[in-house]
């Protein structure tokens, strides 16, 4: 296992959605998976009930079927208002980003296919059941995140590139069947994963936080 020793701070921020640098033709060494799953294992959850399964995908064959799916949800995806270039329309110095952003969300759906492993992270219960009152499913949905985003921290300082995705989720009973995921399961994500081309990444532009902070009041 090759780390990068990164602090804290650098992993907290370096952390990006990686696209198209992955490395679609180096084999992911599985001890680092293992690695960064029990590392994500050490996420708070609510009551510490630990209701997680993560599902781990390298099949070629089951990857490539996933990816389908994939593809046709962003084709919906890519044609509907929310696609990157349709948000932040009243700033056009975002547009340019916005369009990278378009560029490497459209080579994920076309690559998806190549990737050397998905990660499905899946909760117990359905955040869809009609019953479930808002607390209850930001209960579920808070019991799951950092966990998650905990493995995908620890897989940049192993040099791995990790980016959450959920457009799969518009084909949801039809992964869960090929996967054999239980009906009881909610999947809240899905993780393309692969070691990086390259390990220089650096803070993303973000608006100024003072366009967001409300002290004591909104």
């Amino acid at each position: 296992m090759h780390k990068l020793n990164l602090s804290a701070d650098e992993v907290l921020t370096t952390t990006r959605a990686v696209r198209k640098r992955l490395d679609l033709d180096r084999p992911l060494d599985m001890s680092d998976i293992r690695q960064c799953l029990e590392i994500a294992l050490q996420g708070p959850s609510g009551s510490n009930g630990q209701g997680w399964h993560f599902v781990l995908v390298t099949e070629r064959d089951t990857i490539a079927k996933i990816a389908y799916y994939y593809q046709q949800a962003f084709a919906v995806y890519e044609a509907g208002p929310y696609q990157p270039t349709l948000q932040h329309a009243d700033d056009p110095s975002m547009q340019q980003t916005q369009q990278r952003v378009l560029s490497s969300a459209r080579y994920l759906a076309d690559n998806l296919a190549k990737v050397p492993a998905l990660l499905i992270p899946c909760c117990n219960g359905r955040a869809d059941a009609p019953e479930l009152p808002l607390a209850g499913m930001a209960s579920m949905f808070g019991s799951i995140l950092p966990a998650v985003w905990s493995f995908m921290l620890a897989a940049r300082e192993r040099g791995i590139g990790t980016c959450w995705t959920t457009l799969h989720l518009q084909y949801e009973q039809e992964i869960a069947s090929l996967l054999g995921i239980p009906a009881d399961k909610t999947q809240v994500a899905m993780i393309p994963m692969a070691y990086t081309l390259g390990t220089d990444f650096k803070p993303a532009p973000r608006k100024s936080l003072d366009g967001v902070l409300h002290i004591d009041n909104w």
